[in-house]
């Protein structure tokens, strides 16, 4: 048997305040990335799409 006592499973893993702050500011980054990478996929579409769509019908 170990001396070590087994860590209890429902506590979860505690981080560091640099490891929350590094945990946001990625989060952060990620969101942004995915933000210009929708505002490039509506760009593109618009694109294809030609001038006559941005056009209100009469």
């Amino acid at each position: 048997m170990s001396a070590m006592a087994e860590p209890d499973p429902r506590q979860g893993v505690r981080l560091t305040p640099q490891q929350e702050r590094n945990r946001r500011l990625r989060n952060i980054a990620i969101g942004v990335c995915i933000g210009l990478l929708a505002a490039l996929f509506y760009a593109v579409t618009i694109v294809k799409l030609g001038p006559g769509v941005l056009r209100p019908e009469p």
